[in-house]
């Protein structure tokens, strides 16, 4: 549902001043250190929208977190990660928004412009998880990441000169290649919860495709997955390509070609009436697809397999 009250900040400066902070040193970047201080306890209620990436180190991530059809307990704290134009909190999320983080920091995506970087943020799917998806932090980490807030911090605190960029830059990719490493170890520490939810997942294609959901809906899509799986479809394809080595659209792909073997080699129906059933709306899409995936056409594989 879209949220009528949520405010949008379109510049740093903007957002410090709608949390009660001091006007940003400088223009494209801010690090919030709230270590000794409650100065965003005052921030707007209810959600809004950066155009900026937004990273937070919380404090705490309170109350169950649910994965799947389960929930794990987790009163710790964790890393963040938003996008611009992403929708940030929402107003019945007590713990979406930034009375406890420790530390925030905010880059315009100007900052990035001319460094490799700029194009690199956006391969790393964790700025689109969800809340219940927070990377949580062995104490070891936790003093890493906050070791590099740290440096990120004195860097834009010094006086600036022709290096500063670099190293600020050089700090931040540092700071996501800890993050996608910790993301990795996190998949692997909950293999248990994980392989859950690959066989719930499993449940649900089965069902789609075995009740001719695709004859109404189409082809199932990775959204339709993760919104019935309570997860993000960043983190879906993350969790999956961890125990599988493919991605969520590989996997719906996989299932697609189980399904259309299944109903070449057992049933009389026509390439069109299989492409139909599938949810292809053109059985030349449907050859297409099914000849990249298994280097024969629908009627090649049908002589062959009989």
């Amino acid at each position: 549902m879209e949220d009528n009250n949520r405010q949008e900040f379109d510049s740093l400066a903007a957002a410090h001043l709608a949390f009660g902070l001091p006007k940003p040193q400088h223009p494209l970047i801010s690090l919030i250190n709230n270590t000794n201080t409650d100065l965003i306890a005052n921030g707007p209620s209810g959600s809004h929208v950066l155009q900026f990436y937004k990273i937070s180190y919380k404090t705490r991530v309170s109350g169950k977190i649910k994965y799947g059809q389960s929930y794990y307990d987790f009163d710790g704290g964790g890393l963040l990660f938003a996008s611009p134009n992403q929708l940030i909190g929402s107003n019945d999320e007590a713990n979406g928004n930034g009375h406890c983080s420790l530390f925030t920091v905010l880059i315009h995506p100007d900052f990035l412009l001319s460094y490799p970087l700029a194009k690199k943020i956006k391969q790393y799917g964790f700025f689109s998880y969800s809340i219940n998806e927070t990377l949580h932090l062995s104490d070891e980490e936790k003093e890493i990441i906050l070791s590099v807030f740290k440096i990120i911090e004195r860097e834009l605190n010094s006086r600036i000169d022709e290096f500063s960029q670099d190293v600020v830059i050089a700090q931040i990719e540092l700071l996501l290649s800890y993050a996608n490493r910790f993301y990795k170890r996190q998949f692997i520490t909950r293999k248990a919860v994980n392989n859950e939810l690959l066989e719930q997942l499993e449940e649900l294609l089965d069902n789609y495709l075995n009740n001719e959901n695709t004859l109404k809906e189409g082809i199932p899509t990775v959204q339709y997955l993760s919104d019935h799986l309570n997860i993000s479809p960043s983190y879906l394809s993350d969790m999956l390509r961890s125990l599988t080595g493919q991605n969520a659209q590989q996997h719906i792909h996989n299932k697609l070609v189980e399904k259309a073997k299944e109903k070449l080699s057992i049933t009389n129906l026509s390439v069109s009436e299989i492409a139909y059933e599938l949810g292809f709306e053109h059985p030349q899409s449907f050859s297409r697809f099914f000849k990249t995936k298994t280097k024969y056409s629908p009627l090649e594989f049908r002589q062959k397999f009989n």
